[in-house]
């Protein structure tokens, strides 16, 4: 990944990858969806993708309703997209934040819904086999920090992944190895439009401060950050993806729910792993750190029959039943 749009020294390890670079290795199934806000990178990855496959790109803009300016945003995809000839597909949505939840992650959720339904209406001919997403590698890096920051497991330090596959379809980050200078000076050179959503810029949000502080800082201290940074959310998706694995096949032992003698067998790192993975595959439960550990205390204490266990584990309780373990969403 990149580290500057200086000249690359001969031998140095820092190389930057461009737009081009990226599309030419990009080989999506087609007809493909670009998910379009008509900011700079989403305007340059669907700029790109329609001059590459020609007739085959279709463009999906969420109207979040958020600001008063969401009105001219869809107004400005629009008339891009009719410039390109791209097919447009607009989705109003609730962007609403419940308690204790982010409106970042309210409206990131509220986005990808849209998206994944309008990529699977019925209108759709022929039906879209893959979307695409304009994250690129700054992105990637505050995605990174702000997992360190909420002192994350693997799977936040994995950061973004560059491919995946949900409800049929296969989603892509072909942008990811692309820093944001170069996506700027890709459009400025072909003269593109974009709008500027000025919720960017607000520091209220800690990805803006993280975009507006600490990315120059790590550019003047380590130059190759985005390549480093990177190839560490890169060792990390590669330990969790051997955990979850791990995490399989001693729960096809222990039994679901897990008998909690099988569970004693296992060394305290290996139950934290497969009762994670339990809670998580069969309840979407993701515990604490601190509801974990106090879990693996009373497993490891459950050594009579009439040893009771009943902890909050998200939003329902761990118990015990009989010789296994027992989760219910609401208290027993």
């Amino acid at each position: 990944m990149g580290c500057s749009n200086s000249p690359r020294r001969p031998g140095s390890r820092c190389v930057t990858t461009t737009v081009d670079d990226a599309l030419r290795v990009f080989s999506p199934l087609l007809p493909l969806a670009v998910a379009y806000s008509g900011g700079a990178d989403s305007t340059a990855l669907l700029l790109a993708c329609a001059q590459k496959w020609p007739g085959q790109v279709r463009a999906i803009h969420v109207h979040h309703g958020l600001q008063a300016a969401a009105d001219d945003f869809a107004c400005h995809c629009a008339a891009v997209c009719a410039g390109l000839q791209v097919p447009l597909q607009v989705k109003r949505v609730q962007a609403g934040h419940a308690l204790g939840e982010s409106p970042e992650d309210a409206a990131r959720k509220a986005r990808y819904e849209a998206i994944r339904a309008l990529a699977q209406e019925d209108q759709a001919q022929p039906a879209i086999k893959s979307i695409a997403l304009a994250q690129h590698a700054d992105d990637q890096v505050e995605t990174l920090l702000l997992a360190l920051s909420r002192g994350a497991g693997l799977p936040g330090l994995s950061a973004m992944p560059a491919r995946w596959q949900r409800g049929g379809l296969d989603y892509y980050r072909p942008l990811l190895q692309v820093p944001a200078a170069e996506i700027r000076a890709w459009l400025a050179r072909r003269g593109a439009a974009f709008v500027e959503d000025p919720s960017n810029t607000d520091e209220r949000f800690t990805r803006n401060r993280i975009r507006a502080r600490l990315l120059p800082a790590l550019a003047e201290t380590f130059p190759q950050f985005r390549e480093t940074f990177a190839r560490s959310a890169q060792h990390a998706a590669q330990a969790q993806a051997l955990l979850l694995d791990m995490a399989r096949d001693d729960l096809a032992g222990t039994g679901m729910p897990p008998a909690i003698k099988a569970l004693q067998g296992l060394s305290t790192a290996r139950q934290a792993n497969v009762l994670r993975h339990w809670l998580l595959e069969a309840h979407r439960a993701t515990p604490t750190a601190a509801q974990l550990a106090q879990l693996l205390a009373q497993v490891a204490a459950c050594t009579t029959r009439g040893h009771q266990i009943h902890l909050k584990i998200a939003a329902g309780h761990v118990t015990r039943s009989g010789d296994h373990l027992h989760y219910a969403e609401k208290a027993v």
